[in-house]
């Protein structure tokens, strides 16, 4: 074996050092930046959830929003249904009365019989107090679901020829009688209100 520094040939060799260059960290700083990746992977899956959970919430509000609406269209459309057949109902228990042998008055003595306006005045299913008590009729049957009787009134029109009548040259055609027949229901509120008219000829 040959001295330091010297090799086998007896020259001396020259002194070789070796200086490793490094960085030396401490422990907690090296774990830190081991765990750094991790902690920014937490940080972006919780800003993911919150926005899927904002979503979801956006969805959630505009479901109820639509299912609110649509149970309120389906109750306007109940009511407005059950104030048609109300008014239907009344109206052809009007026509029934109409077919008996004698007529009362329609001069405004006997309730709910009328003769109509004058031209310029306004209707008279056009007025309030024509569906009051005192006004109108009420359907004498019975109907379910609906906030009030339906109601209804009956005026005498002018007569008309009948031209189905005699066609003799000599003789004038017969009159008819036409009558105006207006009914007024109501649905499951007071909100939601039909009127159907209709004309009997008598």
């Amino acid at each position: 074996l040959s001295a330091p520094g010297i090799h086998r040939d007896g020259e001396r060799a020259q002194p070789c050092f070796i200086i490793k260059v490094g960085r030396v960290m401490s422990s907690k700083k090296y774990q830190s930046l081991q765990h750094t990746p991790a902690r920014q992977q937490r940080g972006v899956v919780l800003f993911m959830s919150l926005i899927m959970l904002m979503v979801m919430t956006l969805i959630g509000v505009t479901a109820m929003q639509n299912s609110s609406m649509e149970e309120k269209m389906v109750s306007n459309v109940r009511d407005t249904d059950l104030s048609f057949q109300a008014a239907e109902a009344a109206l052809r228990e009007a026509e029934t009365s109409l077919q008996v042998a004698v007529l009362k008055e329609f001069d405004g003595s006997n309730t709910g019989l009328y003769q109509p306006t004058t031209r310029g005045s306004e209707p008279l299913w056009e007025l309030s107090s024509t569906w009051s008590g005192a006004g109108s009729l009420a359907y004498t049957g019975s109907l379910a679901y609906v906030s009030a009787p339906p109601r209804y009134i009956i005026e005498e029109l002018p007569p008309v020829p009948d031209p189905k009548g005699s066609v003799a040259a000599d003789e004038p055609l017969p009159e008819t009688r036409v009558y105006r027949v207006t009914a007024r229901g109501e649905g499951g509120t007071d909100k939601a209100v039909t009127i159907l008219q209709a004309a009997f000829k008598r």
